[in-house]
């Protein structure tokens, strides 16, 4: 007999006799022990970070800092306020490095978007917080230096995947622009490979996930690339005004250039007096 021939016999016996009155409690304990089993073989082991190396030590570390500076708003186990804060389960190593890496998190106030400032903690200290919110559920790792070495770029293709994808919002320079709703897309000058990397990966605030079925590695650091080397190059045709393109070039054609001639016309006008 099979392990499963003997709870389905019972299950027939009880069937036959619906009214007897221990087939309600004995229905319970199974659907109880399915559902239990289910999970033990299912459920994510929580061992993320420690497959990718962590020691106990550092969770705790980890740990210890989330409950001091995160908990407040994303909640003793992660699992989010509703209104403060979201749940962090499944966000991943590589979510939790880039937004406190940036400095926009913890928060100094909630509005329409957080904005990047100096960084808070440590590299150590942030290494330890992802660590442990990666141990709560498998998401997104932190990139490693080969996943970045844009050293073999293809620049022309990373400024195609760019000017298609990210132009939009980032202006065609990486020099952001205006969203709705007081929210804004951040210059992406000064931003580190290894954040370009993880915003791709985890999606920010009003940012898409490109996910690697989504954008390949390849073409992230085809990405990274193309702006990095952008953003390098001398202005051949003067003053680059922020790369913000016709909108401030307009202004100076209009106040520098205009301005100019007005003032001319007042010089002839008084000299001819």
């Amino acid at each position: 007999m099979t392990r499963l021939s003997k709870p389905l016999a019972v299950l027939r016996a009880l069937s036959r006799r619906r009214r007897h009155r221990l087939a309600p409690l004995l229905l319970l304990l199974l659907a109880l022990g399915t559902t239990g089993g289910a999970y033990a073989a299912f459920a994510p082991t929580g061992d993320a970070a420690a497959a990718a190396g962590a020691s106990t030590q550092t969770l705790a570390q980890g740990r210890l800092l989330y409950l001091k500076n995160c908990a407040t708003c994303h909640g003793l186990n992660a699992e989010g306020s509703g209104t403060d804060g979201p749940s962090l389960i499944g966000v991943g190593a590589a979510a939790v490095d880039f937004q406190v890496g940036t400095g926009r998190m913890p928060a100094k106030e909630l509005g329409a978007q957080i904005q990047a400032k100096r960084q808070f903690f440590t590299d150590g200290q942030i290494s330890a917080m992802a660590a442990y919110v990666a141990s709560l559920a498998p998401g997104p790792a932190i990139p490693s230096e080969e996943d970045v070495n844009y050293s073999d770029a293809n620049i022309a293709e990373g400024g195609e995947i760019y000017r298609t994808n990210c132009a939009m919002c980032h202006n065609f320079a990486g020099s952001g622009g205006a969203l709705t709703r007081g929210k804004y897309a951040p210059s992406l000058k000064k931003t580190t490979p290894t954040h370009m990397y993880e915003a791709m990966l985890t999606g920010p605030q009003s940012m898409p996930v490109f996910g690697d079925g989504t954008m390949t590695p390849e073409e992230k650091r085809d990405i990274i690339g193309f702006l990095k080397t952008t953003s390098a190059e001398p202005s051949p045709g003067g003053l680059a005004l922020g790369k913000i393109g016709p909108v401030s070039e307009g202004a100076v054609g209009w106040l520098v250039g205009l301005g100019a001639l007005i003032g001319c016309a007042v010089w002839l006008g008084a000299k001819a007096r």
